[in-house]
């Protein structure tokens, strides 16, 4: 049954290829038979998986949790064949890399430079980012009805971020095709904005599917600084803005359910981080005296603010410029994350206010022993299991980014820049270090380094407990 879903995820990669296919055309380049070969490996090998018929259609959680860790990194191998064909990648290693920076999102690139790059191997990398966005099983979930009925919730809730999983419709598919409905038409909307600008159809097309996932690939090596527009930059935050937004209340506030989005908690702290953010980056930019026109206090930190927070990971120019007050920023930025269910990165909003008013409820039963408190989230109170489970995430968080820092500190890195960079992976913001450069060019790493980033940023994107799991013994026994 495994083999059968992954069977209809790799035909359904292999469709996806059929979009820089048509760039490859239009643009007359030779990487038309690079998607081609991969495009025909990747849907034979789904065809010949969709031809099993397994004894027991029923997956339980055990399963479902296999699945979703197997299909990423299978998707990514099969997804990393046009970066080997068409020669911009030298070696597995890199080409692994950058399909699973773009599948979660990641945004961090081995690329030296963009320029020479086929298109179709740009749009490429945008398609991955947009795909892996909202989650490549809630996709197959929305377009495979056979999963409705064999695991399907399971399956929805180990890929889904957030520390419950409300479905919005009766059936686990029906809530898939919403969540994605939304998810086309913003980018869609987003993509027809930004032909208004001085960006052509491909570039807008490009920076469309990256900004609506907050991935963050561009097509350029300046990124939206190539096109030095107040217009671009100003879509751009309001819909990196909405990418960090739990799709489930966008999809209740445009069809009337939900009236208020201030009403919800995490919206409510996610707005406020934003603007704490905006202001300390204002009161950075003034001590350093970097505001030469009114864009440096308005647009430019706002940006930066929304880039961060919705771990897009898109930087001004003079961003490593702004001081030591800026760069804690972005580290509670890049920690804490946008909300539960949107495509950010980041151990999300919601926990941290489990974590606050939990930390409250403790101090005062202190004073108080004998009260008995809850969490309260949206005026509900929150199960002591979830409560707990939100701990659990947030220490083991933690800990990944530590081990994950020392282990690439002993693999010839400098210990500040290799917990950067474990933290830039984990919370998928891509974001580079001293090594690196601000624009984040793995490419300077080790390969070693390279294949430990791969798994703590798909860590990060499936929320810890799916890919940590497999490493129990407990998980493997029956």
């Amino acid at each position: 049954m495994l083999l059968r879903v992954i069977g209809y995820l790799l035909v359904i990669e292999a469709l996806f290829m059929l979009i820089p296919m048509i760039f490859a055309l239009w643009y007359h380049e030779k990487s038309i038979w690079d998607f081609l070969i991969s495009a025909s490996i990747a849907g034979f090998s789904g065809a010949g998986m969709m031809m099993l018929r397994p004894k027991s259609k029923d997956m339980g959680k055990r399963e479902a949790i296999l699945l979703t860790a197997l299909i990423w990194v299978i998707l990514s191998f099969f997804g990393m064949q046009p970066f080997l064909l068409a020669g911009t990648h030298h070696s597995v290693t890199d080409a692994f890399f950058e399909t699973m920076s773009g599948f979660t999102t990641t945004g961090a690139s081995v690329l030296n430079t963009l320029e020479g790059v086929p298109h179709s191997i740009l749009v490429w990398r945008c398609v991955v980012q947009w795909i892996g966005g909202l989650g490549i099983i809630l996709f197959t979930l929305a377009v495979v009805p056979m999963l409705n009925y064999s695991g399907g919730m399971q399956l929805f809730n180990a890929e889904v971020t957030g520390m419950t999983h409300d479905k919005l419709r009766p059936r686990v598919s029906l809530t898939a095709k919403s969540l994605w409905g939304i998810y086309i038409v913003f980018t869609a909307i987003l993509i027809i904005l930004l032909n208004f600008s001085d960006m052509n159809f491909f570039d807008a097309f490009c920076h469309g599917l990256s900004t609506m996932s907050t991935g963050g690939f561009s097509t350029s090596d300046m990124s939206i600084n190539q096109w030095n527009s107040i217009y671009v930059r100003i879509v751009m935050c309001i819909f990196m803005f909405l990418g960090g937004v739990n799709f489930s209340l966008l999809y209740n506030i445009i069809t009337g359910k939900s009236g208020n989005p201030f009403k919800n908690t995490a919206f409510k702290c996610y707005v406020w981080i934003l603007i704490i953010g905006y202001l300390a980056f204002v009161v950075n930019i003034i001590i350093k005296g970097y505001a030469k026109d009114w864009t440096d206090l308005t647009i430019d930190p706002l940006f930066q603010a929304i880039s961060i927070m919705s771990s897009t990971g898109i930087t001004q120019p003079d961003f490593h410029n702004w001081g030591s007050l800026s760069f804690m920023v972005v580290l509670m930025m890049m920690v804490m994350g946008a909300c539960a269910g949107s495509t950010s990165g980041g151990a999300k909003v919601d926990r941290f206010v489990v974590l606050f008013k939990f930390l409250k409820n403790e101090f005062y039963k202190m004073m108080h022993p004998q009260a008995v408190t809850t969490v309260t989230i949206n005026g509900k109170g929150t199960p002591s299991s979830v409560v707990q489970k939100t701990l659990a995430f947030l220490f083991l968080y933690i800990m990944v980014v530590c081990v994950g820092g020392l282990i690439i500190s002993l693999l010839g890195m400098p210990l500040s820049d290799s917990l950067f960079c474990s933290l830039s992976a984990i919370s998928n913001t891509g974001l580079g270090t001293d090594i690196t450069g601000i624009s984040a060019n793995y490419g300077l790493v080790s390969d070693a380094t390279k294949w430990l980033l791969c798994l703590i940023m798909l860590i990060g994107r499936l929320e810890l407990f799916t890919i940590l799991l497999l490493f129990t013994p407990t998980f493997w026994k029956k």
